[in-house]
């Protein structure tokens, strides 16, 4: 997978009220035309709500080290 900016996250989340689950932060990407590669990520999320835009930031980094 790509590596997703956070510059690009924080673009494409910006109208997300947290804390927020992983459906509305894929709606919002989808809102806000996100690209495929941020939508898989977060897509890969787990269920669990988000509490803020540093805690989803973080989520997505685990995700690309693997």
């Amino acid at each position: 997978m790509p590596p997703i900016s956070a510059p690009e996250v924080e673009k494409r989340l910006s109208g997300v009220n947290y804390p927020a689950s992983k459906q509305d932060l894929l709606t919002e990407a989808d809102e806000q035309g996100a690209g495929e590669a941020l939508r898989a990520a977060l897509a890969q999320l787990p269920d669990d709500d988000n509490d803020s835009p540093a805690a989803v930031s973080e989520a997505l980094s685990q995700l690309e080290a693997g």
